[in-house]
């Protein structure tokens, strides 16, 4: 029986409460973003957590899964896309300042001083959070595991890339990066990114290509794999995908 906690902070860079579950009580830890205009508790709703239950029950996987705010940002309907961003970029404060230091707190305390980094994981719109928060701040990852996402900000932004747009968009500020120490950064880390090539999975194909091409340009070691015709956008082909995947990392 996976043990679960229920957490609700208030967040100083949102300037508001933010809600997050915690599964297992010790192991690697793992972060999980939700689907587009997902919430915290969809990965369990889904049948996420069930497939991830065999290794959470065994102390060797602790995850948590937490909260976007899509409303406000990329899937906002404000006409100002400097304002959605600047609201991201408080966002991304939250994630790095905040959840991501007691998350590694916990893991430590839960797994007797270990320091441990984060497995960060996602499907769909997670998939792009987790390949952006992994690629913009790796100190505090050594695992990606990216299922069905898009990694540029095309279908929120259009071509528009100034100021902080650029910067969240994995497909155009990746190819320009020279810096060494960021590039040893990922070489070091395992990087597994995943996509279908069935039903609504045309765009994920797309930027899933170009994503593993411009890793291996730059001499990041990654897994880059198509799933069959069969395999569409969606809940069912990702627990496949989980339990396939994780079955390797754990």
């Amino acid at each position: 029986m996976v043990t679960v906690h229920y957490r609700k902070e208030y967040s100083p860079a949102l300037g508001r409460d933010m809600e997050y579950k915690v599964y297992g009580d010790r192991g690697k830890p793992m972060l999980v973003f939700p689907t587009s205009l997902g919430r915290f508790y969809q990965y369990e709703d889904s049948g996420m957590i069930g497939e991830l239950a065999e290794w959470i029950d065994a102390g060797k996987l602790q995850v948590w899964t937490c909260d976007t705010l899509d409303g406000e940002t990329f899937f906002s309907e404000h006409w100002d896309m400097q304002e959605r961003i600047r609201r991201h970029e408080q966002y991304d404060a939250y994630v790095v300042h905040e959840l991501i230091p007691s998350i590694l707190r916990e893991s430590r305390d839960n797994n007797g001083g270990d320091e441990q980094k984060i497995l960060v994981s996602g499907c769909s719109m997670g998939a792009y959070y987790s390949g952006n928060f992994f690629f913009r701040h790796p100190e505090f990852f050594d695992t990606l595991l990216a299922l069905s996402g898009v990694y540029s900000v095309n279908h929120f932004f259009g071509g528009y890339r100034d100021g902080d747009i650029y910067f969240n968009s994995p497909l155009d500020y990746l190819p320009g990066l020279s810096d060494e120490g960021l590039l040893e950064q990922y070489r070091r880390c395992r990087i597994v990114i995943c996509c279908g090539q069935g039903a609504w999975e045309d765009e994920m194909r797309e930027e899933t290509a170009r994503l593993g091409e411009i890793l291996y340009n730059k001499g990041v070691p990654a897994r880059v794999e198509f799933w069959g015709y069969d395999a569409n956008h969606d809940w069912h082909w990702w627990r496949k995908q989980i339990r396939y995947y994780m079955s390797e990392l754990l």
